[in-house]
């Protein structure tokens, strides 16, 4: 199994094989419209603005696992977007990430990059509270821990790095920059 050999399905209900993206940096984020993550939008859209003509593309997957955050229809969800963030790239249809339900593009993601840390720093730290006391060993599995965990696929397929939502999106843009 590799990165190529995958798909996921786009809000229109297309399936949208990883093959298409082959030779491209791809951004792939599990997003929610509310949460305190999710003015990121900003920065993947203006990420995809910057280097869209250079190769990146960008994999919208909206979640609802995570306190319920993304109630919304992929209708709602694509509106939201849309409408405060201006967002351009495709957003595919609401799935889970996590648990038996999880689509396959996540549980590869996952076998590719577990979880390292949520760095320094007061949301790292809240995040680690919070979670500790939804899941005690948290810090040692893969799972996605919260809404905009980012994964970046190099050119070549290879699942390259894994930000958690507590990353610094300056920091996600420079790796990214690096790549294209």
């Amino acid at each position: 199994m590799n990165f190529y050999n995958l798909s996921v399905t786009a809000a229109t209900g297309e399936e949208i094989s990883m093959k298409d993206y082959e030779g491209k940096v791809v951004l792939i984020v599990n997003t929610a419209t509310g949460c305190g993550f999710t003015p990121h939008y900003k920065d993947i859209e203006e990420m995809y603005e910057k280097f869209h003509e250079k190769g990146l593309e960008v994999i919208d997957v909206p979640c609802n696992q995570f306190a319920g955050q993304t109630p919304g229809s992929d209708d709602e969800i694509h509106e939201f977007c849309t409408l405060k963030y201006h967002t351009q790239f495709p957003q595919m249809k609401k799935a889970d990430v996590n648990g038996e339900n999880a689509i396959p593009l996540f549980k590869y993601l996952k076998s590719q990059k577990g979880f390292e840390g949520f760095g320094k720093g007061a949301a790292a730290l809240a995040m680690s509270v919070m979670l500790s006391k939804i899941d005690k060993d948290y810090k040692n599995n893969p799972e996605i821990k919260w809404n905009f965990t980012k994964f970046v696929v190099n050119r070549n397929g290879e699942v390259v790095a894994r930000f958690e939502p507590t990353a610094k999106m300056e920091e996600v843009a420079k790796f990214v920059e690096e790549l294209i």
